[in-house]
């Protein structure tokens, strides 16, 4: 198989897989809390990628971390996945996931923003507008099929699901700057993030886990939202020619992610959900229009 197509193959693996995520979210989030959740996957991830960097033999580059490479990664945790995965799942616990998810894709145009200050990025009209229709389609979403209201329900819901778009998007351009190795960075930051959580989970939380299917799911999270996927879409940009032949890709995952939520979670999908999606998609696109970025 050529190297394209092995990407394009890797690529709709992880796709498929984050498209199943929000479902997991919500079964798990029946019986356990969002702190519960976030110190189960975080426990799960860290063994999958543990286990791929010692088989990729890379095992000697977390011992090459100084110091100041591990208090960096100590920092960053605390945004992700830290403090993204426990505002976006505590966002979960109170909304439906047909809002939560496509509230949470919020982030690249967040990104695009951010990137002015912190890339010295010039912003032109066309983000401008992407931020209105993304605004839009949030309101929409929002109102949970009482359009013609446009009464907002579960308003602090609505705003922990777009409010952790920042803390992914400052991550983001954060982690971007770092030269590191990706795997050795994704352990280092689960491995910091569950020290934060223990300490959470003492104060609000307990750890008294029964074996059910809200406990399979938050494992389920661990090896395909926290772990694995992210190791099949780094295999994806290893075989692409160029990122932005796999990038859009990912915007198939919220499209999918209804399908699942409908047939498993029985979540009738409201016409809103639909009409606001595809706003924050269309806003995507605007602000990633003509940005292809080679792969190195």
């Amino acid at each position: 198989m050529k190297n394209q197509k092995k990407a394009y193959v890797f690529a709709m693996l992880a796709v498929l897989l984050w498209s199943t995520v929000s479902t997991a979210f919500k079964i798990s989030l029946k019986q356990l809390d969002f702190m519960q959740l976030l110190f189960i996957g975080t426990l799960v991830s860290i063994v999958i990628t543990f286990t791929a960097i010692v088989f990729s033999g890379k095992l000697k580059l977390i011992k090459q971390n100084t110091s100041k490479d591990y208090l960096k990664s100590a920092l960053v945790a605390l945004l992700n996945p830290f403090g993204y995965y426990l505002v976006l799942f505590k966002a979960y616990s109170i909304l439906p996931a047909q809002i939560a998810q496509p509230l949470n894709y919020t982030w690249p145009v967040v990104l695009v923003l951010l990137s002015a200050p912190f890339l010295k990025q010039k912003l032109s009209l066309k983000v401008f507008i992407a931020l209105i229709i993304s605004f839009l389609g949030i309101i929409i979403i929002s109102t949970q099929g009482n359009i013609q209201s446009l009464k907002i329900d579960s308003p602090w819901g609505v705003f922990l699901a777009v409010f952790s778009s920042l803390f992914w998007a400052i991550f983001w351009l954060l982690n971007v700057k770092d030269k590191r190795n990706e795997l050795v960075k994704l352990f280092l930051n689960f491995s910091f993030a569950l020290v934060y959580e223990i300490v959470v989970i003492f104060m609000f939380s307990d750890f008294s886990f029964e074996f059910n299917n809200s406990l399979f799911a938050a494992v389920y999270v661990g090896f395909f939202e926290l772990g694995i996927t992210f190791i099949v879409w780094l295999n994806a940009l290893k075989y692409t020619e160029t990122t932005d032949k796999i990038s859009n890709l990912i915007f198939l995952s919220p499209v999918l992610a209804l399908f699942f939520i409908h047939f498993i979670l029985d979540e009738q999908i409201f016409y809103t959900t639909f009409i606001g999606l595809v706003l924050i998609l269309f806003s995507v696109y605007i602000v990633n229009k003509k940005r292809k970025v080679k792969h190195n």
